[in-house]
Parts: C-alpha cells; sequence; structure tokens
C-alpha cells in the first residue's frame, strides 16, 4: 500500500489557560486519533494523554480499536487510584485506523470524524450528547443544536468511573481514492459550521496546511476551547470506485446510559 499522508494540529484556542486536547498520529500502525479531555487543569490532560499513549500501545500489542479505547478507560480509572491526575477526569475520543483502504472510526463523546470525497464533507460519527438526542427526536435542529445552551453535555466519557463497560460507536467503509478523514475535537466543530469547515478542506493544499487553516479559522472567532485537527489522506493505489463502500453507522453506537450527566 502507498504511503498515506497526514496532517495534525492543535492550539490552546484564545480563552482557555492550558491545552486538553491530546493527539497521537501512528502512521505505521494505521493509527490516528483525538482526546479531548476534561475536569480542568491537570486533569484534562492527564486523562487524554493516557487514552492517547494507552491506545497506541494496545493497538501495537495487537488489540482491535474498540478493545483498546476500553483498555485507556481502565487506565485512566487505575490512575486516579494510584494518586495520578485527580479524581473526576476523563476524555472523549475519536480515533481512526486504517489497513489498506479500509478503515474503522471509533469514539466516545463528542469528538468527530467527516469523510471528504472532494464534493461533501460527511460526518461519520454520531455524538453521544443530549442535543445529538434532541435532533434525533426532532425537538431541534442541527443549526440550532450548534448553539444549544446544553450542547456540551455528553452520555459518557473515557474515566467515568460510574460505568464500566464503555459503548464505543463505531463506522467502518473501504476509502477511495482522494478521500479525506478529518478528526477534530469539539473545539473545531463547535465554533465553525460543517460548511465552514468544507470551505477550509476544499481550498486545497496539503494535508498540514488543510489541518492548520482549519485551526486558524476557529481562531478568528471567539475559540472559546482548544482546538485539535487531524486530516488523514487515502493512499495513491486506492480505488477510484467501490460499489461495496459503506459509511453508515452501525446501531451499536448508541448510548445505553440514561440521561447524560457529563457537563464538559
Amino acid at each position: 500500500m502507498a504511503e498515506i499522508t497526514f496532517g495534525a494540529s492543535t492550539d490552546i484556542g484564545n480563552v482557555r489557560e492550558h491545552n486538553e486536547d491530546s493527539f497521537l498520529a501512528e502512521p505505521s500502525l494505521g493509527l490516528w486519533l483525538v482526546a479531548d479531555g476534561m475536569g480542568g487543569h491537570a486533569c484534562g490532560e492527564v486523562a487524554s494523554d493516557i487514552a492517547s499513549r494507552t491506545i497506541g500501545e494496545a493497538v501495537s500489542d495487537g488489540n482491535d480499536l474498540t478493545d483498546a479505547i476500553q483498555k485507556s478507560h481502565e487506565a485512566i480509572l487505575d490512575a486516579v487510584e494510584n494518586g495520578i491526575g485527580k479524581k473526576g477526569m476523563g476524555t472523549t475520543v475519536i480515533a481512526l485506523q486504517i489497513q489498506n483502504t479500509e478503515y474503522q472510526v471509533a469514539w466516545v463523546g463528542d469528538s468527530r470524524a467527516y469523510l471528504w470525497d472532494g464534493v461533501e464533507l460527511k460526518q461519520i460519527s454520531k455524538d453521544q450528547s443530549l442535543v445529538q438526542m434532541l435532533v434525533d427526536t426532532g425537538k431541534i435542529t442541527e443549526e440550532e443544536a450548534m448553539f444549544h445552551p446544553q450542547k456540551n453535555i455528553i452520555y459518557q466519557n473515557l474515566g467515568a468511573g460510574d460505568i464500566g463497560e464503555l459503548n464505543i460507536g463505531l463506522s467502518k467503509g473501504r476509502l477511495k481514492r482522494g478521500q479525506k478523514i478529518l478528526l477534530c475535537s469539539d473545539g473545531l466543530s463547535d465554533e465553525i459550521t460543517r460548511d465552514e469547515i468544507k470551505e477550509v478542506v476544499a481550498a486545497g493544499g496539503s494535508d498540514q496546511q488543510i489541518a492548520d487553516n482549519l485551526v486558524k479559522r476557529v481562531l478568528e472567532t471567539e475559540a472559546h476551547d482548544n482546538i485539535t485537527v487531524i486530516l488523514v489522506t487515502a493512499p495513491n493505489d486506492a480505488p477510484d470506485e467501490d460499489e461495496d463502500d459503506e459509511d453508515g453507522i452501525k446501531e451499536s453506537e448508541r448510548p445505553t446510559q440514561e440521561m447524560p450527566r457529563v457537563d464538559k
């Protein structure tokens, strides 16, 4: 398989005093992820770093992506028990693994993945959040969700002490030549619209240039949160067409917990 190109960029934003986001890029494993920490100073960044490192190590040891994410959840809980970080720290995660041209995206929380096909930007993850539930039930529109006062309430996160087995979102598909997958923390998706994200991606450039430009676009706003972006491009030897390609979201990604309790 030809080399996969990617770009990654992160920034503290215009309001926060420190960056609680972490990201991992391990092309040798076909693995990329963004983790958006929560819990305040010296907490969120600890949780997101533990998640990134643990997932990378678990995948390197041969674990699949969902098992690796579950292990990272347990590693954060163990860290708290051992006096590392603080009780209540946690993180969301969105992770991508590519093997040949097959991809798998797995997530917990509201960090996102999008697929760019050269024309359209399609969200291929689904937020595990209160506002997503309201959109799904027709109580608010997607546009209203972006400005909803409770948009930061999520169903679950890595490190949540009252959750043993995570309900991990999962989406699979096959990359075609020229397609890109964008991973981001909600510091991107909460601050600019999907159309604005699409505009920056469509403007072109290298993966690194596009990732940097997305962060710059957010920094032109109030940028209330940390921003982290990874953009990964399909290898040049990926097929032009594949009739069997499906990017649907599996029902298993739907949260089983009751009402959300985590306010980021």
